[in-house]
């Protein structure tokens, strides 16, 4: 085991498994929505976008 493990008190060590289950459990749509929102400048990108559409300033599909 290594030395940080063994220097983390129970409640981390017990988190950081909750945790790793949680993700071992996400569906493929999930841990990609997850990667989105971890990702600063994907997730600013959205958010411009939404913007934009509520503005009424976004691309038409036609146009395309």
């Amino acid at each position: 085991m290594s030395t940080a493990i063994k220097e983390m008190d129970r409640v981390e060590l017990i988190n950081l498994q909750r945790l790793a289950h949680i993700l071992k459990g996400l569906s493929v749509a999930e841990s990609e929505t997850l990667e989105i929102l971890l990702d600063k400048e994907a997730f600013r990108c959205i958010d411009r976008s939404l913007e934009e559409l509520e503005k009424g300033e976004g691309i038409e599909m036609d146009m395309i």
